[in-house]
């Protein structure tokens, strides 16, 4: 028997959780392993194959302000977690992204289990947008071996002492193949000519404070130049779905839906098919639309005084935020930031990449450079053999 506990959190970490999942159970199968999976993630985690220990979905925020709501639940989770590990012993943790919290589960796991092997899989952005000068890194001190997804997040590890894989970007499996247009369009019950916009804006609770109402008021404003424009909304959670068709009706946005968090992930893609343009926040959804050849618009925000404390105390400072820049080095993506995420920004931005002129061809172009960067499909399957290339079974 293998044991392993995958520790992640939010939206986007439970996707890649479930998907890791699904190729561990895979390779077991291939070893001839019995697998048990605990997880801390969410409801696709476990619809995959884990016993689900606490769902931390939800428990996703980015700022020192936003987190504090989030102290007390993650310090009863680290209390189930403890009286679990009493019980059960692991053959191996893996921690996906989610850094605070996965931070301080891989730092007290490797104090108490010196031998557990510790893999990291999707390990935090430190390469990117690192704070101060020559910073260090805390995974060091704790992880066995990362799994990197891209080539420069690969280099700064192993720079640093660390033992790296380079696995690739696990989007690349789920992008092979993509839906038709037209099909799509018929699925979701749109009009096959009419132009669509996709809203991307949350997948934490304080996005849809900062971001959705702006998002919303561009949409309104790209209606007055473009009455037959449709917009798509997926929740990420179900609690949004409420905040977003209020939102999208204080804007006095037309034509606009809102889809269901139990029907967002099986018709991602399919909305991205569908679209002509996205309006999004920063993260891996800039990949995904990229992957799916889709022009869009980066904005993020945070509090006021979240950002005071990362400009002026903690000296973060970055020449791009959206993994598309990141990657490429280039501002191929527009950002706007802070002061600058307004309704008449984005629009000025969004326009000329809803015509098929110049800068609508330069950002395709640039997606195809884009994919060359982030390694080749098999990823999951990958990061599934370092896995257990990393842990031997226990004894019950």
């Amino acid at each position: 028997m293998v044991r392993l506990l995958i520790s992640t959190g939010e939206v986007s970490g439970d996707l890649q959780g479930s998907l890791l999942i699904q190729a561990l159970k895979r390779e077991a199968d291939r070893r001839g392993l019995d697998l048990e999976l605990l997880a801390l993630g969410g409801a696709r985690m476990e619809a995959a194959g884990a016993e689900l220990l606490a769902d931390t979905a939800p428990m996703g925020a980015i700022g020192l302000w936003e987190a504090l709501p989030l102290i007390l639940p993650t310090l009863r989770l680290q209390a189930r977690v403890d009286r679990l590990l009493r019980r059960k012993a692991l053959d191996g943790l893996v921690l996906i992204d989610y850094v605070g919290a996965n931070v301080r589960l891989g730092r007290k796991l490797r104090s108490q289990y010196p031998k557990l092997p510790i893999t990291y899989y999707i390990a935090p952005q430190e390469w990117a947008w690192r704070f101060g000068d020559g910073s260090t890194t805390e995974l060091l001190g704790f992880t066995d071996r990362i799994l990197a997804i891209f080539p420069a997040e690969a280099a700064f590890y192993s720079g640093r002492g660390a033992e790296v894989t380079w696995v690739g970007h696990p989007l690349l499996d789920n992008y092979r193949e993509l839906p038709d247009r037209l099909d799509s369009r018929r699925i979701l019950g749109l009009d096959p000519e009419a132009p669509v916009l996709l809203l991307l804006p949350a997948s934490r609770p304080q996005e849809l404070t900062y971001l959705m109402p702006t998002l919303a008021q561009a949409a309104a404003l790209i209606q007055q130049r473009h009455p037959t424009l449709q917009v798509l909304v997926p929740a990420g959670l179900s609690h949004f779905e409420q905040p977003l068709r209020k939102a999208l009706d204080a804007a006095g946005v037309r034509s606009a839906r809102v889809i269901p968090a139990d029907q967002a992930d099986g018709l991602k893609k399919t909305m991205g098919a569908a679209a002509d343009l996205a309006l999004a926040k920063s993260g891996t959804v800039n990949l995904e639309l990229a992957l799916q050849g889709v022009p869009q618009v980066v904005g993020y925000r945070v509090s006021r005084f979240t950002a005071a404390i990362a400009k002026y105390l903690l000296g973060f400072n970055v020449e791009h935020i959206s993994p598309v820049n990141l990657l490429l080095n280039q501002r191929l993506v527009p950002e706007l930031l802070q002061d600058e995420l307004t309704a008449e920004m984005l629009v000025e931005q969004a326009l000329p990449l809803l015509e098929n002129g110049p800068q609508r061809q330069r950002m395709l172009e640039g997606y195809g450079r884009l994919r060359d960067t982030l390694g080749a499909p098999g990823v999951t399957e990958r990061a599934a053999q370092a896995i257990f290339d990393q842990v031997s079974p226990c004894s019950d």
